[in-house]
């Protein structure tokens, strides 16, 4: 697969898209960067071929990001309506079950560090461990297949060509080097940054090669495989 053109929607400090990027572009994927922050800046939806949506420190609930958030719902419900395909990450997915008549609230277990899940599809979704970084949780349409979860609630979930992850496939160990860096979260979960650094380490060869056959199956078998 070549010549893929992808509309990748990322916060302006945080648009690594990781070991999930690095796979999609292995299947000839390229990227145009549309920050949240500036909606009004993004290429149009149409000519591009797949929409990724990466994860973000913000709640789809806020007030001061509702015109954003707005925006960026539009562009899902556009995308589903024309059959462009979907990949959401962590508030990715949130805001997808947001847009598409599910809901968003605040995590009752709240996930932060390495972590299993309990997948129905596991040749597809690895159990893990998985990155988590989230205190919100979401709760998805009707209709919408749940393809795993855990204690927090679901874990990934797909609706035709619309799939997306609570966890976070995508993280890398420079990713969680920023992350962790000066990191209120871990404090306010009495966590350590060096722990989950010395977690990451030991986690990231296994979770690479799962993020790889979680993607092949997206843009095989989902985004563009049979209808």
């Amino acid at each position: 697969m070549t010549n893929v053109r992808a509309l990748l929607i990322a916060n302006s400090a945080d648009a690594d898209s990781g070991f999930v990027g690095e796979r999609l572009r292995h299947h000839g994927v390229a990227f145009d960067e549309c920050l949240r922050e500036y909606p009004g800046e993004w290429s149009d939806l149409a000519g591009h071929d797949l929409v990724v949506l990466l994860g973000s420190e913000w709640s789809v609930y806020w007030d001061h990001v509702s015109r954003e958030v707005h925006a960026e719902s539009t562009l899902i419900r556009e995308a589903t309506r024309t059959g462009v395909p979907i990949f959401g990450i962590c508030f990715g997915a949130q805001i997808i079950c947001h847009a598409m008549g599910g809901s968003v609230q605040r995590a009752a277990r709240p996930e932060v560090g390495w972590h299993r899940v309990d997948s129905a599809v596991p040749e597809v979704i690895a159990v893990g461990p998985w990155l988590q970084w989230h205190f919100d949780g979401f709760t998805p349409a009707p209709g919408w297949e749940v393809m795993a979860s855990s204690p927090s609630g679901p874990q990934a979930i797909r609706s035709g060509r619309t799939f997306a992850t609570q966890f976070h496939p995508e993280a890398n160990e420079s990713m969680l080097a920023a992350w962790t860096t000066g990191s209120d979260d871990l404090a306010r979960l009495g966590l350590s940054a060096d722990d989950v650094m010395v977690q990451t380490r030991d986690h990231v060869k296994t979770s690479r090669l799962a993020c790889e056959r979680l993607v092949d199956w997206f843009m095989n078998e989902v985004a563009f495989g049979p209808r």
